[in-house]
């Protein structure tokens, strides 16, 4: 009898991994910089209204806080 070869290549996404787990250096600098971006949008976002009445309140004519907040 013949006798048939055995493979042993693996199939399907575990050959994959390996690729995905070497990075560049270009691709590294791209996530964290995408990274960088996502968090410095929410600090912006949740962060400015707060820094322009702490800089309001520190101002020459010292305000109140009522007066920062009202529309008038």
């Amino acid at each position: 009898m013949a006798s048939r070869g055995v493979s042993l290549k693996a199939k399907g996404k575990s050959s994959k991994g390996k690729a995905s787990e070497e990075k560049t250096a270009c691709e590294c600098l791209k996530e964290w910089t995408t990274w960088t971006m996502r968090k410095a949008k929410v600090v912006t976002h949740y962060g400015f209204i707060p820094l322009i009445i702490i800089i309001g309140m520190n101002s020459d004519p010292k305000p109140q806080l009522s007066q920062l907040l009202s529309p008038v």
